[in-house]
């Protein structure tokens, strides 16, 4: 038993450690790329809605997240916080 929640443990860790959500990235959007360059960079959207050609994505939870705001898939605006 003691094992079995020191390898969930470390799954755990490992997976926090590999998180998109990231300043780094962050830094890699710039206005004018495509929803494809962002998801290349950040991987799936957790949630995105919009509709009439404007749509908002968010990557992350409520503690650590970016957020993309998109005109024709285009970024025109993003946010990020608790990044590290």
């Amino acid at each position: 038993m003691t094992f079995r929640i020191f390898v969930i443990g470390i799954c755990c860790l490992f997976m926090v450690a590999c998180s998109k959500i990231t300043q780094e990235n962050y830094n890699r959007l710039k206005a004018g790329q495509s929803k494809t360059e962002v998801e290349e960079i950040l991987g799936k959207p957790a949630d995105c809605s919009g509709a009439l050609g404007l749509s908002s994505c968010t990557w992350g939870d409520k503690n650590s997240f970016i957020s993309v705001q998109y005109v024709n898939d285009k970024v025109v605006m993003y946010a990020g916080q608790g990044l590290r």
